[in-house]
């Protein structure tokens, strides 16, 4: 099941993908929020609220908000792929393995939907992509064991948790660069966890105008998802809503040579297997 977040006549909604249209859910189950929905005990009987329902909105056109447009934590790994910490000590910057997951948060406001421009900052040149995995937590959990970290699971979507590269390096803490508005495309839905299999190896792929410049699997993740959710659990309670984008794999802009930015005009697009595909266009910031 794929489920999405959108603006129509000035109203934000959410629903289910039903065919090249969505039926529009939150009058229908009283649920307000996507998020209300996955926190909720319908969830668990989703397959039944959604049978026989006949699409309300086209899909072409829609205006995609994020698939959790206010979500209350945006957990971000980072060089959770081992190809990609290799190009960044190939790129001059000597980094250790971290024996615990390296993480920074991301605030729900630098988030823009499917479809949505990216914005490039008149403060910087230095855009570049990370396509990644995310995974949106259902259940409510602290301390979570990495073997029950897959039930806190309610699905998984796309995110491109695109850098500002020198904010990024103003200081050791990488957010200043990560939080930008306009810089953090989620979606374009969530498919539910019970359509892709715990631990499953799914193609990740990043193109630019149509050239790949990433292409890899979830596989190589350093830390996995169980390890991710477990430690982020530790330092805070999950709630149903909050997404772990799990990091990116090689191939990003900065690291290349010569290094390579997102600029105005561009179309940056990250496929992930069974999910499907984030599209965003860059534009320069008004």
């Amino acid at each position: 099941m794929k489920l999405l977040s959108y603006l129509h006549a000035g109203r934000e909604g959410w629903g289910v993908v039903v065919g090249d249209g969505v039926a529009a859910l939150a009058d229908r189950t009283g649920h307000a929020t996507l998020a209300d929905f996955i926190g909720s005990p319908d969830f668990a009987r989703r397959d039944a609220l959604v049978a026989g329902l006949a699409a309300d909105l086209p899909l072409a056109g829609l205006h995609h908000l994020p698939v959790i447009p206010r979500a209350e934590k945006i957990v971000c790994a980072v060089r959770n792929y081992m190809d990609h910490h290799q190009e960044v000590i190939a790129a001059g910057m000597q980094r250790e393995l971290s024996e615990e997951p390296p993480i920074f948060l991301r605030v729900w406001r630098s988030q823009v939907g499917h479809g949505q421009p990216v914005v490039l900052p008149r403060v910087s040149n230095t855009l570049d992509w990370e396509g990644e995995l995310a995974v949106i937590i259902g259940k409510t959990g602290r301390d979570i064991p990495i073997e029950r970290a897959y039930e806190h699971v309610a699905g998984y979507s796309i995110y491109n948790d695109v850098s500002v590269r020198e904010w990024q390096f103003h200081a050791k803490q990488i957010a200043s660069g990560k939080n930008f508005e306009g810089t953090g495309p989620f979606g374009p839905w969530m498919v539910t966890s019970d359509e892709i299999a715990p631990g499953r190896a799914l193609r990740l792929a990043t193109r630019l105008n149509g050239e790949t410049v990433q292409d890899s699997h979830t596989g190589h993740m350093i830390f996995g998802i169980p390890k991710l959710i477990a430690y982020a659990s530790t330092i805070f309670t999950l709630v149903p809503g909050d997404v772990i984008a799990t990091g990116t794999p090689a191939g990003v802009g900065w690291s290349r040579k010569p290094q390579r930015f997102m600029k105005a005009g561009d179309v940056v697009e990250v496929e992930i297997e069974g999910i499907g595909t984030l599209r965003n266009p860059v534009v320069a910031q008004a």
